[in-house]
Order: structure tokens, then sequence, then C-alpha cells
């Protein structure tokens, strides 16, 4: 069984996009507005947790401060909506299907507060195990998403995605978005020529860009961003397994001192009533301590026997999700299953894929008609999909025909939970799926 360690060695790194051309810079500041606005890569001894020891006494700093001005501070970011919950709503309505929402979901982590994707394509593929051809749809998805612009991986695109939406990108403003660079230059011949127009109409298209926004994700949160930090890490470890480490930043810390306590209850004259109190408090003390510690403790159990059980997820993406529940944990590290949903619940784990809440990984089972290993309710809307999207007009599948074939693949599966996954994935019925291949055949 692998064993998790108490404290995480590093943070994980966060990716960005590379920086753009000095061109693109300079053109930029040409459209007359300040650089900072429009560039999306410009900025602005404790002891740890888990060594608990009664003998050694000394306040450690807490992960959260309870100073009642930061407090409020802190409630009033709360009330602005973010901008990563604006597109995650916006996700949750354009689709139900399982591996659109989790690219999405990742997809919307990688976007930064300024609106911009911070990680390629191909780079989001490889870390969650999906098609490209899926990150790029769902990529394109999003981009149509509100603000106007977002998702973009630079300025070229942002601008485009906005002259897009307000139908004014024609050839000769693709063309100028194109050859942006030639406006930082102060080159206006160059913009005629490569747009084909003249010169009133290029000062036109200038005036016109202006206006767009630049940095599109600022509409939402002022451009707070409110970052996850995850409880727990999984890294690989040398052996080719999974290193389970706790976060030790998120949690809160104390430790207790026997030594000090013996020289202030041993203090001559002391009133009995304060020898009293100060035990009271001692006590007090280390059951915290010490509860804490234990709770920090059957995190880190849980969070490994979860990276056990979804050891294929890790290595090879979500169509290798397996069908888990609260009570397969519970038996497994001998709790009890309410204690499970009381320490998964808002706990996070980062994960060589990605940030997830350990919630996640507790997914509903399909029952294998061969007497084998379930299957994952995800991946199995996930093959009805697939089943369904290579139809021709004469071979469309009716939910009974789904079901004869995923019971041949070794999926115990009813009708009606064909019939309630397909209406999830916002697919219609066989009938309605013909008729359409019909007229659109006409």
């Amino acid at each position: 069984e692998r064993r998790g360690e108490k404290t995480a060695e590093a943070e994980p790194a966060t990716k960005t996009g590379e920086a753009d051309s000095t061109d693109t810079k300079e053109a930029r500041e040409s459209l007359d507005v300040e650089y900072d606005d429009i560039d999306p890569n410009s900025s602005g001894s404790d002891a740890a947790y888990g060594d608990y020891r009664p003998n050694d006494w000394a306040s450690a700093p807490s992960g959260r401060s309870f100073d009642g001005e930061d407090q409020e501070f802190g409630a009033n970011l709360k009330k602005e909506i973010s901008l990563a919950d604006h597109l995650t709503e916006q996700l949750h309505l354009a689709t139900r299907e399982p591996m659109e929402l989790f690219i999405g979901a990742y997809i919307i982590d990688m976007i930064d507060e300024a609106g911009y994707l911070r990680e390629d394509l191909p780079t989001v593929a490889e870390r969650l195990g999906a098609e490209l051809a899926d990150v790029e749809k769902t990529h394109a998805m999003i981009t149509a998403f509100d603000p106007s612009g977002v998702g973009a991986r630079d300025l070229k695109e942002c601008l485009k995605l906005q002259l897009i939406d307000a139908n004014r990108y024609d050839p000769s403003m693709q063309a100028f978005v194109e050859n942006i660079e030639l406006l930082a230059k102060g080159d206006l011949k160059g913009l005629v020529k490569a747009t084909n127009s003249d010169e009133e109409d290029v000062r036109d298209m200038i005036a016109e860009v202006r206006g767009l926004t630049p940095k599109p994700g600022y509409a939402y949160g002022g451009g707070v961003v409110q970052a996850i930090a995850p409880d727990v890490f999984v890294t690989k470890s040398q052996d080719g397994g999974w290193k389970v480490e706790l976060n030790s930043e998120t949690l809160p810390r104390i430790l207790v001192n026997q030594r000090y306590y013996a020289e202030i209850s041993s203090v001559n004259g002391a009133d009995e009533k304060d020898k009293s109190y100060i035990a009271e408090q001692f006590a007090s003390a280390n059951w915290l301590a010490k509860s804490l510690h234990q709770r920090a403790q059957t995190i880190l159990k849980v969070a490994s026997e979860i990276v056990r059980q979804q050891d294929a997820f890790l290595a090879y993406g979500v169509k290798h999700l397996r069908p888990l529940n609260l009570k397969v944990v519970a038996d497994a590290i001998e709790m009890h299953e309410s204690t499970i949903s009381r320490v998964t619940s808002n706990k996070y784990i980062a994960t060589p894929r990605g940030l997830f809440e350990l919630k996640y990984f507790f997914t509903a089972s399909i029952a294998s008609s061969s007497g084998g290993e379930a299957h994952s309710a995800e991946a199995v809307r996930h093959r009805i999909r697939e089943l369904i999207e290579v139809e021709t007009k004469d071979t469309v599948l009716s939910d009974d025909k789904i079901v004869e074939i995923l019971r041949a693949e070794g999926v115990d599966i009813a009708r009606r939970t064909v019939a309630k996954y397909r209406e999830t994935l916002n697919i219609p019925s066989s009938v309605q799926r013909r008729r359409a291949m019909l007229q659109t055949a006409i």
C-alpha cells in the first residue's frame, strides 16, 4: 500500500503562455491604450503540522486570519462574481456531455484573470488524456462565451473573437488584425496595402479596434482571482507509484509546550484557581492539537485510498475513471461512510491531470454483463455518445440497439438508463435524429 507523507515539498508550477513579440507589444501601445491594460502577460520557523509533540510548545501561524478587518475584506471579495464562476455557469448551460464538462472545467481553470488561456491545447489534451479534437471543440465552445474575447491565446485572437461577435470580421479587418504589428511601426501605407483598403478605411479600422477590450476578463471580480489551494498533492514517485502528501500551508497548526506549562504551574504562591485554570487550558490545547493531527491523518488516508482506487485515471485519463462510492473507501480504511463524506467536502487534490475536488472521484457504477469489473457511469455516457456520433441515415441506433451493443461490450444496462443518459447528453431520440439526417440529405 502506498503511504503518503505529511508535508508538501513544493507548490505546483503554474504554466504561462509565451510572451508576445516586440512588434505586437508596440502595436498594442499604438492603439492608444495603456500597455498594462492590454498585455495579458503583465503582472503585478514554523513547525510542520504533523510534528505534534506535547513536550515542545510554540505557537504557529494558521493559514487563515481571524482579524476582523481582514475577514470583512475577504467577505466583500466573495460577493463579486469571478470570471471562472461566470464561465462555469455558461459551460453547464452549454453542455451536459461529461467529457466536455471535464475538459471545459480544466480549460476554465487555465484562463487567467485577464481572460487569456495560458496553456496550449495539445498540452491540455496530454494532461487530461483526452483527444486533441475534443479539446479543440470544447475550447471553441468556451470562446463563444461571455465576455467576448475570453479564452483567446493572444491579443490577435482576442480581437478576432470580439470582431466576429460584432459581425465585423470581414476580409479587410481580418488582414488588419493579422498585420497589427505594422501599426506599431507607424506603417500606415503597409496597412493600406495589407488590407487592400484606402487610408480612410484603415483609420476607421484603427478607431474600431481601439474600442475593443484587450483584457475581457477584468470585467469580472475587478481582476481579483480567488485561487483554490489544494489540501493534498499527488505526484509520481520514483518507484512508478504515486506519492500523496498533505499541503501544510492549508492546515491550522498548533504545538503545546510541556516545559512552559510546568514552569508557570509551579510558581510559588500561585492561587489554586489560577493553577486549575491553567491546567484546564493546557488540557484543552492538547486535545485540540491531537484532534487537528488526527483530522489531517484522516484526510491523508482517504486521499491515499482514492488515489489507489483511481490509479488508471491518473495514468491514462478520464476514460479510465473507475466507479467508486463512499462505502468502498470507508471499508478499505475502516472508517464510517459519514466520516469519508465529511472529510472530502470542499477538499481539493492537485494531480498531474489537474486540480479536483475529492468528491469528483466518487462516480456511479454500471454492472458488467460478464460478471467482471463494473463500469463508470461517465465512461458509459461517453461510449453512448461515441456510438451516436458515427451514425449515418441508414444506421441510426435506437435505444434498444444501443443496449444490445453495450451488453455485447460487457455493460449490463437497461433501456431506460440509456434513454436517461442520452437525454442528459442533449441527444434527440432515434426518430428525431433520422428525420434530421433525411432533411439534411434533401
